[in-house]
């Protein structure tokens, strides 16, 4: 194969064949830009408590599905809640910078709670759906919840 054909399918494969595609892919990347920004980068702990919500949304669905107690109002709010979660490590951040920026306490403190909240209500999705957690993974989300309410 030719470099200059491997190039050419690695730019499609990149940035889409058609303009539509180009087009999605560069709102979509300018949003993703955005997002990750504001929420002050996209590190260990944020990506932690995203796979937690939205493995917490699953597991509540497949929980409810199994109880018979699929509710969309529940998911609904279930889903606003994760949002204005969203948006409060946004606002962590933002104090983090008007009080110096020299280190993310707020966001961090922020970050530790609702992982802690998150990884909780999981094991507890996981106890409706049959599937036993170890207790050391259940002791350090606790652990994690009150370091982020700062009783630890």
């Amino acid at each position: 194969m030719d470099i200059r054909y491997l190039s050419t399918y690695l730019f499609t494969a990149a940035a889409g064949a058609t303009s539509k595609e180009m087009t999605f892919g560069g709102i979509f990347a300018t949003i993703a830009t955005f997002a990750v920004t504001s929420l002050g980068g996209w590190d260990v702990s944020i990506r932690l408590l995203a796979y937690l919500m939205i493995a917490d949304y699953v597991t509540g669905f497949l929980g409810a599905w199994k109880q018979k107690k699929v509710n969309s109002d529940v998911m609904l709010w279930g889903g606003v809640r994760k949002g204005i979660v969203i948006l409060v490590i946004i606002l962590a951040y933002q104090l983090d910078q008007m009080m110096g920026g020299q280190a993310p306490i707020f966001r961090t403190l922020a970050i530790y709670y609702y992982a802690g909240r998150e990884g909780l209500s999981l094991v507890e999705n996981f106890g409706v759906l049959g599937v036993p957690w170890p207790p050391a993974i259940q002791n350090a989300l606790e652990q994690l919840k009150q370091k982020g309410e700062g009783t630890k």
